[in-house]
């Protein structure tokens, strides 16, 4: 059943229709809710979305309980490939909660959040930029760790990454929801303005996973695998000290040592390598750099340390 949870009146007789898929079955009343699409250049979700919607509606005798798959909180920012909302050049993820009195996107925000009040457990998806790969991830803010991290395990990812709070997180929908009491688990995977299908597929077995240890899902699951927690360890950060093109020689998941071979920086006008790059501690390589140009202080990786290492 397709329901609309907002809608607001645009120029040129349209309409701004914020909607989504209701799947239920069974008389169990646990909830799960499935966000993607609030920046509109991150479109990994759109195929976790598609995944979960046609496959639950293929097995209705399995499940037991409410799904509900959000595909788009930004359509005009996925239909223009922008990551902020257009015409208002304004992050859709730093305004939440919103008010019913404010402005239009205020408005909106505002209905997002009291429509996924109440569900058991909500999954906001994300992807990178288009300059950065993440490893499929689950972030975390230390005040939630305790609640958040056990259903993260569930969840098939490589890696959660605890971190530490910080005040421009507080206007995200995920902190909305955990603040309200709604257990929100933020899921970052590929890159931006790309879909990855085994991303995709990895994270769509987590969360049959995580609904079979809910009692919504009564029928078969995959062995998910353990992630590694990052609770209370620091993250390398490898920038590049020259402009040019980078090469890696690394891929993700890959464990290197401080002072590993990473790749090059290529000047492709005088033919040189100008910056052999290296890595900055011991640890598991987490993000890499997908867009090839860089300039000086450009983000390359990012390194996972090693836990004797962090202490």
């Amino acid at each position: 059943m397709i329901e609309t949870i907002a809608s607001t009146t645009l120029a040129v007789n349209e309409n701004l229709l914020i909607q989504k898929q209701r799947i239920q079955s069974g008389k169990n009343k646990t909830r799960l809710s499935l966000v993607t699409g609030t920046h509109g250049d991150e479109l990994e979700g759109q195929y976790l979305a598609w995944l979960l919607g046609s496959f639950l509606n293929q097995h209705l005798d399995e499940l037991d309980g409410i799904v509900d798959i959000y595909p788009a909180l930004n359509p005009m920012g996925i239909d223009s490939i922008t990551r902020s909302v257009p015409m208002f050049d304004i992050d859709m993820n730093r305004i939440f909660p919103g008010t019913k009195h404010g402005t239009m996107m205020e408005v909106i925000c505002s209905s997002i959040v009291n429509d996924l009040a109440g569900s058991d457990v909500c999954i906001d998806v994300h992807s990178s930029n288009i300059f950065l790969k993440e490893i499929p991830q689950i972030r975390i803010s230390v005040p939630t760790a305790e609640m958040l991290v056990p259903y993260a395990k569930l969840m098939n990812v490589d890696f959660i990454w605890v971190h530490e709070s910080a005040t421009v997180l507080e206007s995200t929908l995920a902190h909305t929801l955990n603040t309200r009491g709604t257990k929100t688990l933020v899921v970052e995977m590929g890159v931006g303005m790309r879909i990855t299908k085994e991303y995709g597929q990895q994270i769509f077995d987590g969360i049959m996973n995580l609904m079979h240890h809910l009692g919504m899902w009564k029928g078969e699951i995959k062995p998910v695998r353990e992630p590694i927690v990052s609770l209370n360890r620091k993250v390398g950060f490898i920038n590049s000290d020259a402009a040019g093109i980078f090469v890696p020689c690394v891929s993700f998941g890959d464990t290197v040592k401080k002072g590993d071979y990473i790749g090059d920086v290529l000047n492709p006008l005088t033919s040189e390598i100008v910056e052999k790059v290296t890595a900055v501690c011991d640890g598991m390589i987490f993000t890499l750099r997908e867009y090839p140009v860089v300039y000086g202080g450009s983000l390359l990786a990012r390194i996972l340390m090693k836990e004797e290492e962090s202490e």
